[in-house]
């Protein structure tokens, strides 16, 4: 992938959807809820202040992040999906 994001954003490998659900279900594909989960594929240089200083990013590379349902563009590169969010719109870094 040759993406580099701008400023405070960052590029998400999207969790693949859950295709059995923990009783054993088998869900059809329409039915598979898309998650709200990925892991940091690139991050942005960071916002400027008022100053024009960098303020540093929150996340990094190789974090595995939780993000708002809606937020962020959705892109396909190569038939993998990615998301583009910016950093207010992660809400947690699992650990």
């Amino acid at each position: 992938m040759n993406l580099k994001p701008l400023g405070d954003r960052v590029i998400i490998k999207v969790a693949a959807a859950e295709e059995v659900t923990k009783s054993g279900l088998i869900l059809a594909e329409g039915a598979r809820e898309k998650p709200a989960r990925g892991a940091v594929l690139a991050v942005g240089e960071g916002k400027r202040d008022e100053s024009g200083k960098r303020i540093p990013m929150d996340v990094k590379v190789g974090d595995v992040v939780i993000y708002g349902k809606y937020s962020g563009q959705d892109i396909k590169v190569d038939e993998e999906e990615y998301k583009i969010l910016r950093t207010d719109e992660i809400f947690a870094i699992v650990v």
